[in-house]
């Protein structure tokens, strides 16, 4: 397999991807053996992969290993790529290096260095202005948040990247957000009965 097969193939891979309810919504696969595949593949591709392509194969592998369970391998892979946006001084890939390294550290319950990320990368958005990811940024930090019991600030960061996302007309961006809203709103009621 080439690199361009690979990311054709890749395209595809949310048929393997489910949130799960039962833990805040984690990325979980349903198919783990699919998943360990493709991530041979990667590390297959990786060999004789030029610098963007290394980028490119260095952030799938820290999302499948994330995803995996395997949050370790996923902090390694992507602070390489958060790294290279650095030193690139590449505003967009950092704020997604970031992103995806503060879900790689909220998987291995480090939700302070999770939350340090999140913050980082709204901070580079809103100074750089880029608002393609802010609302990525926001739900990502909102979920963070949802999991350490700070609802109200997770609510806040829900709302605005739901406005966000209206905005962009992107219906399943929408109903992800709308997902983690629903979720809080239920941990809510939990927490009323509790009392």
């Amino acid at each position: 397999m080439n690199i361009i097969d690979f990311r054709k193939s890749i395209a595809t891979i949310n048929e393997i991807i489910y949130f799960d309810k039962n833990e805040y919504l984690r990325e979980k696969t349903n198919n783990p053996l699919e998943l360990k595949n493709i991530i041979g593949e990667a590390k297959d591709l990786l060999k004789d992969s030029n610098k963007d392509d290394k980028y490119y194969l260095y952030g799938v592998l820290g999302n499948l290993y994330r995803i995996s369970g395997q949050s370790k391998k996923a902090i390694n892979y992507l602070t390489y790529c958060l790294e290279r946006a650095n030193k690139e001084r590449n505003f967009t890939r950092e704020v997604i290096s970031l992103i995806r390294l503060g879900e790689a550290f909220k998987y291995d319950n480090n939700h302070k260095l999770a939350l340090d990320q999140f913050n980082k990368a709204l901070e580079i958005c809103k100074t750089n202005k880029i608002n393609r990811y802010l609302d990525f940024a926001l739900q990502h930090k909102g979920k963070c948040l949802m999991e350490l019991a700070r609802l109200k600030d997770a609510e806040k960061c829900f709302a605005k990247a739901l406005e966000l996302r209206n905005a962009k007309g992107d219906s399943t961006l929408i109903d992800s957000t709308q997902q983690a809203i629903d979720l809080l709103r239920e941990i809510r009621v939990e927490q009323r009965k509790k009392r």
